[in-house]
């Protein structure tokens, strides 16, 4: 079972060696190929079976978010966007169930997420308003509630009781580095460039995501 693991490992490391040494082809076959393997990963662990369903569609939807900004992270930006977007409603779906949790932990989890990602939204909208890209303002600025949102709920795992410490600690980590990708990428795309920011951005990515579904299976399986 844990084939497809070390399958999207190895994958996620060429996508990286890709991305830093500008190698189209090979980013073309191993930057969705992590996806697909991590499907696959959890359709052998879970079979898909309740909440594990809205992971899965989580993945196809990163997977398409994943192609389309491959082709063209300018032109299919917006359209990535959206695919994107699905996808952590898809995740945000998943962890309903932590979402009624309501406790001193997490209003002190919910003040931090909303300081932070607040900063980070309106640091990179003025940015966007300053260069004249108003018609992707709203869309980004829906884009980081929702993933601010993914991140408070994953993170609420750490204190459910339902939740095994190590799947609560895997998941949270990969939503966080997860989250962690789309705040450089946006950082360098419509802020400043940022040193070798693809490369940063791929490999945080790709960890997130495999993080993230490391931890549901071993919820879940």
């Amino acid at each position: 079972m844990y084939i497809w693991l070390s399958v999207a490992l190895l994958f996620a490391a060429l996508e990286a060696v890709a991305v830093a040494k500008n190698l189209q082809k090979l980013e073309y076959i191993a930057k969705p190929a992590v996806m697909v393997c991590l499907f696959l990963w959890l359709v052998s662990a879970t079979g898909l079976q309740g909440n594990a369903l809205w992971f899965g569609m989580g993945i196809l939807f990163s997977l398409a978010g994943d192609v389309l900004l491959m082709l063209s992270l300018e032109r299919l930006f917006l359209f990535g966007l959206i695919a994107f977007l699905l996808a952590h409603l898809s995740y945000i779906t998943g962890f309903r169930d932590e979402l009624g949790m309501i406790n001193a932990w997490s209003l002190l989890l919910l003040v931090i997420i909303a300081i932070n990602g607040g900063y980070l939204i309106r640091r990179i909208v003025g940015t966007m308003r300053t260069k004249g890209q108003n018609k992707l303002v709203i869309p980004v600025a829906v884009y980081g509630i929702v993933i601010s949102f993914m991140l408070y709920a994953v993170m609420s795992t750490l204190y459910d009781p339902a939740w095994k410490a190590s799947a609560a600690l895997l998941v949270s980590l990969g939503a966080f580095l997860f989250y962690a990708s789309d705040a450089l990428l946006a950082w360098n795309k419509f802020v400043s460039p940022i040193k070798h920011g693809r490369v940063f951005n791929i490999t945080l990515y790709h960890l997130g995501q495999i993080g993230l579904i490391a931890g549901v299976i071993s919820q879940f399986r």
